[in-house]
């Protein structure tokens, strides 16, 4: 059964940083395609970044490209999200989910449409 665990939240202060990790258990991750979604109170799940099942297929939103990165430990399992000055806006709950299909394109971020599991998520909180 294909199972996803985020880690990795928590508070910061804007301008800081954090690594959001997702553990994969069920599938390898050569196999599936992986994306970040995060949700804030009112607002709809937005797409943040994915990763495909060849690990080069990448893809970010834009209003997180050059700060976040998508990376990948297939002998963990695990991607991670690591990012840096965050800022009052990127405060979410932050998931990641898998793709079955690993759909992910260098020209295409994918919506939650095609993600079939998904992690219980983590906090984000940027606040001064």
């Amino acid at each position: 059964q294909l199972q996803l665990v985020e880690s990795g939240g928590g508070s910061v202060l804007p301008g800081g940083s954090l690594r959001l990790s997702c553990v994969v258990s069920g599938r390898t991750l050569d196999t599936i395609g992986v994306g970040w979604f995060r949700q804030a109170p009112g607002k709809e799940r937005e797409g943040v970044s994915c990763i495909g099942s060849n690990g080069e297929s990448i893809n970010y939103v834009g209003s997180v490209r050059g700060r976040f990165t998508i990376s990948r430990d297939n002998a963990k399992n695990t991607v991670y999200l690591q990012m840096n000055s965050l800022q009052p806006e990127d405060a979410a709950v932050y998931y990641c989910a898998a793709d079955p299909y690993s759909v992910c394109g260098t020209y295409y971020l994918p919506g939650s449409a095609v993600y079939e599991s998904w992690g219980q998520g983590t906090q984000v909180t940027v606040s001064s």
